[in-house]
């Protein structure tokens, strides 16, 4: 049986918090301790405030190109400033919408960058720098501070091609193989499937997002519990990312 349990009552996260330390204190005071094989599932915000990713907007003094982006799209061009210092590319925009490349290669509005659950009406949040490394280092503190083995995703709430909606993806992740190669097995009928590769991180993401960031409680992380996945100390969530020549959506 699969389980998703929040991980309720942690504090609002500061520079320099131990967001490790933080997650299975959460975790021991609900009674819900760290188990073996569990995964945690911790929102990007908590961990880009925990490594200082914030930027005050009033300190901000938009470029030209920011200002006519901004009077284009409608958006405040100092928060146009950010977006742009944390892009590789503008992929696409209309009024209200910026889609961007970011610098670590994902593709979303706003390249990530974040007003939602930050304190402050001026303060955003930005994206980890390396959200796979922010992901080792969680998950490394958690099996420290536990001796138990876990996978550690970071997540990230993004739009998708052709869908209305958003769903949480993972951006960063440790521990575990981020994808299934299916291909080579047989399906229910004996066909060989050629093309199935399954985003386990991605799904599991999206299933920690059904107690996840609930307004009224803000809670910033859950455990997945009871899922068998493959262990794996190289596999990160950049493998995700479809490269730009296989990309048919430019």
């Amino acid at each position: 049986m699969i389980r998703i349990i929040p991980l309720r009552g942690m504090p609002i996260v500061e520079e320099g918090d131990d967001v490790g330390r933080l997650i299975v204190e959460a975790a021991e005071r609900q009674e819900t301790p760290i188990e073996d094989d569990d995964i945690v599932v911790v929102t990007h915000i908590i961990v880009s405030r925990a490594e200082g990713r914030v930027v005050d907007l009033e300190a901000v003094k938009p470029s030209e190109a920011a200002v006519r982006i901004a009077a284009y799209t409608g958006k405040d061009p100092r928060l146009v400033e950010v977006v742009l210092s944390e892009s590789r590319a503008i992929r696409r925009m209309a009024p209200g919408v910026l889609i961007t490349e970011t610098r670590q290669g994902f593709v979303c509005a706003n390249s990530g960058v974040d007003k939602s659950n930050v304190p402050g009406e001026t303060i955003v949040a930005l994206l980890p720098e390396d959200p796979d490394e922010s992901a080792r280092r969680i998950r490394k503190r958690i099996e420290e501070l536990t001796g138990k083995r876990v996978a550690v995703i970071i997540s990230d709430t993004h739009g998708r091609a052709h869908r209305e909606g958003e769903i949480n993806v993972a951006i960063g992740a440790s521990g575990l193989e981020v994808i299934r190669d299916r291909r080579g097995e047989r399906d229910l009928f004996g066909y060989v499937l050629q093309v199935k590769r399954t985003a386990i991180a991605d799904e599991l993401a999206s299933a920690a997002e059904l107690v996840i960031g609930q307004a009224d409680e803000g809670i910033p992380a859950a455990i997945i519990r009871g899922y068998t996945y493959k262990p794996s100390e190289t596999s990160r969530a950049l493998e995700l990312v479809r490269p730009r020549e296989r990309d048919l959506f430019l």
